[in-house]
């Protein structure tokens, strides 16, 4: 890896970082610059819901509906080596599979039964982390026939993680909104039952149309954020699983979406058939989610739910046990990170992130559009 590729490469990924693009734009943008310090055959990059660190959405290799469900079974349902969510738990959240596997990669079972049948040969993903959540992943692959990854990539993808961090977390709350007035068919809840085989086997009318506004359509392609959540929860069952089976999810209508799925049993025990329900996520989870997205610290974030509280700069020294200088200062910060200059602001700010989308909507009893 040439040095001047490299630098050339983390230099462009920092300038879309900081452009603010929403992340999917963001994220084909940096694994193009990334050819430039890395060469690879193919990639898969993902956004995670921060919370949970489940997987919402993803660009590059697993995007056909059935290797999308192969590549999930296997990170979220079958014990294997780099998984992200035990990267996540690393000093550095990077791994090369040839390296996990003793140089014996077959013994993998993504590399067996998946990346064999793509003609992939070599592995090196990571977890893209800031303020010590999970914020996506990635994994870049080689073909039969070329040189693995090198220590020196990997270290490269290290030093580059909180850059591409700020990418996601910005590209998050800078998704763009697509309008979209259609009714829903009936009121009610969204909700799909799915059989043994994580087929969708029923659904009601909302959950139809919470598909679509996901960016999939129920009876042929479900989005990446469904398919995960089912097959999380399928290995709760057994016993194999390592994630929570929610996430919260923004639509393409700019509505943060809370999703959970679980096992369906009967007065027998689990039927083996799992249940998803989508509804709005709320002020409540969605605030944390978009606060966090900004890279606040744990007391500029108290700050913040101090202010859009209402809380005076004194009501506030008192209640965090600060002095009003401290909070001045702590103010002055989440202005810059934000992007603001007054408490006005900041509040517009945080807030829209959370209505998008539903502006032509009534406000219901609870602060909350209506549908």
């Amino acid at each position: 890896m040439q040095t001047y590729h490299a630098e050339s490469a983390r230099a462009g990924i920092e300038a879309a970082a900081q452009a603010g693009l929403p992340w999917r734009e963001f994220a084909l943008a940096a694994v193009e610059l990334l050819e430039r310090a890395i060469p690879y055959d193919a990639l898969c990059v993902g956004i995670a819901d921060p919370t949970t660190g489940m997987m919402t959405g993803s660009a590059g290799l697993a995007r056909q509906p059935a290797a999308q469900t192969e590549f999930l079974a296997l990170e979220y349902g079958v014990p294997d080596f780099n998984r992200f969510a035990d990267l996540a738990k690393q000093p550095v959240a990077v791994g090369i599979l040839d390296d996990a596997t003793g140089g014996d990669p077959g013994r993998s079972p993504r590399q067996h039964g998946w990346l064999a049948g793509q003609g992939l040969r070599h592995e090196l993903r990571g977890v893209v982390r800031s303020s010590g959540r999970m914020w996506g992943g990635y994994a870049l692959y080689r073909s039969n026939g070329r040189s693995g990854f090198s220590p020196a990539e990997a270290a490269f993808m290290h030093r580059v993680e909180s850059t591409l961090g700020l990418g996601l977390r910005r590209g998050l709350i800078a998704a763009s909104i697509e309008r979209n007035r259609r009714q829903r068919d009936g009121a009610g809840a969204a909700v799909l039952v799915f059989d043994r085989d994580s087929q969708v086997l029923s659904a009601t009318p909302a959950a139809e149309q919470r598909v679509l506004e996901l960016g999939g359509e129920l009876w042929s392609q479900l989005p990446l954020v469904v398919t995960g959540l089912v097959l999380a929860a399928r290995a709760t069952v057994t016993g194999s699983g390592s994630f929570v089976p929610e996430a919260k999810v923004r639509s393409r209508t700019g509505e943060w979406l809370s999703l959970h799925a679980g096992p369906v049993r009967n007065r027998d025990g689990f039927t083996g058939e799992i249940a998803v329900s989508i509804e709005p996520a709320g002020a409540a989870g969605v605030i944390p989610l978009v606060v966090a997205a900004y890279g606040l610290t744990d007391r500029e974030r108290d700050v913040v739910q101090q202010v859009l509280a209402g809380a005076s700069t004194r009501e506030i020294a008192t209640g965090l046990h600060l002095s009003p200088y401290t909070v001045q200062d702590h103010l002055k910060a989440v202005f810059e990170k934000v992007g603001v200059s007054s408490r006005r602001e900041l509040a517009s700010r945080i807030f829209f992130t959370q209505y998008a989308g539903r502006l032509d909507h009534e406000l219901d009893a609870n602060g909350w559009f209506e549908e």
